[in-house]
Parts: structure tokens; C-alpha cells; sequence
């Protein structure tokens, strides 16, 4: 069996940082077989991601279920201004309020092997 890929930066953008922490701790969990990810940051505002990206430069950027459609698409323009060739990830909006965060998690775990392996 192959080493795990990575290891893979990634900086959230999630208003509830302990859930954020949570979850993707579960997502790392479930596929630290196949990558190393290490959670580096959560930003709780747009207003955070800048500054958080320019310190860190995470490879992978995430915003959760929390922000519109239109937010995530600027939150994600914000960080490939800084780093163009950041692998981003928009959750949908409302799954978690829907779904729950079993939804999450395994939504995260369908979507997160495609992203990181293109």
C-alpha cells in the first residue's frame, strides 16, 4: 500500500469554528489512509480569510454550509488571489441545517479525494 498523499494544508471559513474542527477532524479520520490533511486555520469572517491565507498559504481552502452561494464564490476569489493554484471546496449551502453533520462528513469524504487528486 502506498504513503498517504500530502501532506495537505487546508484553512476552513466556518462562523462555528469547534464544529469546523469537528468535522473535518472526522473527514481527516476517515481518510488519513489515502492523505494527510492538517486543519491549519479556521477563518469565522470573509473579512479573515486574507490575512489568514497570506500567513499560512493552505493548499486546500473549504467554506462551510453557512454562506450563499455568491459568498463563497468571493471567499474563494480572496484566496486565489493570493495563492491561484489553492484547491477550494464549497459546501453546499444549508446542508448541514438540513442534513446534520453525519451530511457533512460524508459529503466531505465523497468530494474531498477528487479535489485533492486533481
Amino acid at each position: 500500500m502506498s504513503a498517504p498523499k500530502g501532506p495537505f494544508r487546508l484553512v476552513t471559513v466556518n462562523t462555528a469554528p469547534e464544529r469546523a474542527k469537528r468535522l473535518i477532524g472526522r473527514v481527516v479520520e476517515a481518510l488519513k489512509d489515502r492523505y494527510t490533511i492538517i486543519h491549519v486555520a479556521n477563518c469565522e469572517t470573509i473579512e479573515e480569510v486574507r490575512p489568514k491565507v497570506q500567513e499560512l498559504m493552505p493548499d486546500v481552502l473549504f467554506s462551510a454550509s453557512m454562506w450563499t452561494a455568491e459568498e463563497a464564490h468571493l471567499i474563494h476569489s480572496i484566496a486565489r488571489e493570493i495563492r491561484p493554484d489553492i484547491k477550494t471546496h464549497a459546501i453546499p449551502e444549508g446542508l448541514q441545517v438540513a442534513r446534520g453533520p453525519d451530511a457533512i462528513v460524508e459529503y466531505l469524504c465523497e468530494k474531498v479525494p477528487p479535489l485533492l487528486d486533481a
